[in-house]
């Protein structure tokens, strides 16, 4: 097919939509991209904020993963904690949208799902306190539900005992019906054709059969981006655990990224931060590639079995 020719008025055209997209790239270069290529730079120092950086080129490398006690630890708890969040989000919320979906009425499911979106508009750092000081604190929901029934032995401090610390984060968020996850599901749902759900209806594929066989097939490419933003966040996310535990007790449930934070912030080495987030940005990115390239989404799927 022949381009078509550019004329004074195409050029034009084009140059006005450059122009109007050159303060949005402009931003995103000193504001993304500048400090991006910076913490490359600098982790190839040591140096304190306002002091001389000195050029220790992979050193700092070279101790987080080779000689720094809390790193491995921390690279197993990120892992665990990531791979509890991708179980649990890709699962719940699905089996919640569906259960809304399902729903004969329209002002019902449209009720259910402003229920599911209202948590969205708290703060997380709200909830996370309320976590901790309602339902993990020593006269907490929990401690208080086992003294009731009986069980008062098993009341303790769930945060701040090894042995339970980092199962107590994990079970963060139950029931893990997140509002954002709900709503994403529930779009993959209703953009499946009527004329599919028909066509199983009448070959006899309903419930928890045409929820496998064909409602998880078609909104795969939403379980895909659920995936890969749950991936990001459990990899870089440090925040609910400096709120809950600040990485304790001990190192029990220190992280990468809370590593990175104190090391910038309390110990003021920011040369060997920098050096710790460029290694979480290539695993991020890495593990972001691998889900894209294995990760089929709903159009692969149905552009491979036409």
């Amino acid at each position: 097919m022949k381009a078509p020719a550019l004329t004074p008025a195409r050029l034009r055209f084009a140059a006005g939509c450059h122009a109007l997209l050159l303060p949005s790239v402009l931003l995103l270069l000193v504001f993304v991209y500048l400090p991006v290529t910076w913490a490359f730079v600098k982790s190839l120092y040591e140096f304190e904020v306002g002091s001389p950086a000195r050029f220790v080129g992979l050193a700092n490398y070279g101790e987080y993963l080779f000689s720094d006690p809390p790193t491995w630890p921390s690279v197993l708890t990120m892992f665990l904690l990531t791979a509890v969040g991708v179980a649990v989000r890709l699962t719940f919320p699905l089996v919640v949208a569906k259960l809304i979906h399902s729903l004969p009425f329209e002002r019902t499911r449209y009720v259910y799902r402003l229920i599911f979106l209202i948590p969205i508009v708290v703060p997380g750092v709200a909830v996370q306190l309320l976590w901790a000081r309602m339902i993990y604190a020593d006269y907490g929901l929990i401690n208080e539900f086992l003294r009731t029934i009986g069980l008062a032995d098993w009341a303790h401090a769930w945060l701040n005992d090894p042995e339970t610390a980092l199962l107590a984060l994990m079970c963060f968020g139950f029931p893990f019906a997140g509002g954002f996850e709900v709503l994403i599901y529930y779009a993959g749902l209703s953009a499946i054709p009527e004329s599919v759900n028909e066509a199983a209806a009448l070959e006899g594929c309903t419930g928890i059969s045409k929820f496998l066989r064909i409602d998880v097939p078609l909104v795969l490419s939403q379980l895909k981006l659920i995936l890969v933003l749950t991936v990001i966040g459990g990899l870089q996310g440090f925040e609910g655990i400096l709120v809950l535990t600040q990485g304790g007790p001990g190192f029990e449930t220190m992280v990468p990224g809370l590593w990175m934070y104190y090391n910038a912030f309390s110990f003021q080495r920011m040369g060997y931060a920098c050096a710790i987030g460029v290694l979480l940005f290539v695993a991020i990115l890495g593990l972001t590639l691998l889900n894209l390239r294995y990760f089929r989404s709903a159009e692969e799927v149905q552009g491979g079995s036409s």
